[in-house]
């Protein structure tokens, strides 16, 4: 929250000084921006100066007063997640294999699917509210998802590489999934960092994977600019220094590093959701989502240092370079004889966490 309070002052401030440097004509533009710029200060030209300065701060004035009002709409709302998690089939310290084919009585009788979701959040997000559940959704269709839920590290756990969660969770998993379906390869859905572990585990254990589907899973971190993202370069050494000092990567930096992918977009949403009646559908699935957004996970230290650095910063696995129990992940990935399915950004850099 205090970093979305940041944000609008800094609209307010940036938007003022920008508005004085444009009347001055020494506005720098960025290249691609240079035309409507150029444009922008022609149709301002003949402008009463100090009549748009006050319609300017009128119309900053009440854009913060919907965001405020956004965000207090937001905390005194009166929905609370209330779903209950079906039964487990398997757990190992905090995590649980959770068979949502019970959900349904079609479900019950169906295929299998192991459902692979992301480390750095809770996994209900695949499980969101009754109306809205890719898992439930599933089992009405007649599939028996049996869904990965992480929980939360403990003492234990901090001391987890990628390795113990892939080779050791999602390879047991894995056999449960398969023993369930009669000793069959199952189909491997993974989403966000989840759909990354998904791939390694195919190339692990390639015999039980019958089709792979990645929903908004990266692959190339570096697919948007051939490059790392600054931040990152610049934070490393406090970032590693961090993570050494704790043993683990806090839920507020990793925070603070989602909201840096967007800095305006908790200025644009609490603005929205300002605008909707509090007893509407949409509020209430706008509110079960920043729950959950808000709900993060702490990531193990070499967990963290595998993601942010052998990832994001030096792009190992669409190199081919990331290496998971003795094997390496191809550049491309791979296909081998599954059917494999690729839904919409799954080999964007970009996180999914649209907030």
């Amino acid at each position: 929250m205090p970093l979305h309070l940041m944000a609008a002052a800094t609209v307010s401030t940036s938007s003022t000084a920008a508005w004085n440097l444009l009347k001055s004509g020494w506005m720098p533009w960025s290249a691609h921006l240079a035309a409507a710029g150029s444009a922008l200060q022609k149709d301002l030209a003949n402008v009463d100066p100090d009549a748009f300065s006050t319609a300017l701060l009128e119309e900053l004035n009440r854009r913060h007063t919907r965001f405020l009002d956004g965000i207090e709409k937001y905390r005194s709302h009166r929905f609370r997640r209330s779903l209950l998690p079906p039964p487990a089939l398997w757990d190992r310290g905090p995590t649980r294999l959770l068979d949502y084919g019970a959900t349904s009585a079609k479900g019950k009788s169906g295929r299998p699917v192991l459902v692979i979701p992301s480390l750095v959040n809770s996994s209900h997000i695949m499980d969101l509210t009754a109306d809205q559940s890719f898992l439930r959704y599933l089992a009405l269709r007649g599939l028996r998802p049996l869904l990965v839920d992480w929980g939360v590290p403990g003492r234990n756990e901090l001391t987890n590489s990628l390795d113990d969660y892939i080779a050791g969770d999602l390879v047991s998993a894995l056999e449960v999934a398969t023993s369930e379906s009669g000793g069959q390869p199952v189909p491997v859905i993974g989403y966000c960092m989840g759909g990354t572990l998904a791939t390694a585990l195919g190339v692990l254990r390639p015999e039980d994977v019958s089709a792979l589907v990645l929903l908004a899973a990266p692959w190339d971190f570096h697919a948007d600019t051939g490059a790392p993202p600054p931040f990152l370069s610049a934070a490393r050494p406090a970032l590693e220094n961090l993570i050494a000092t704790l043993g683990y990567l806090p839920v507020d930096t990793l925070q603070a590093m989602f909201f840096s992918i967007d800095p305006l977009q908790g200025w644009t949403k609490f603005q929205a959701f300002a605008e909707l009646s509090p007893e509407s559908p949409a509020a209430e699935t706008f509110v079960a989502l920043e729950d959950w957004l808000n709900d993060g996970v702490p990531l193990a230290a070499d967990v963290a240092r595998t993601c942010l650095f052998d990832w994001y910063d030096e792009n190992q696995p669409a190199r081919g370079e990331w290496i998971v129990a003795g094997l390496s992940s191809p550049p491309l990935l791979p296909a081998r004889r599954w059917a494999f399915c690729h839904l919409r950004t799954g080999l964007s850099r970009r996180h999914p966490r649209n907030r």
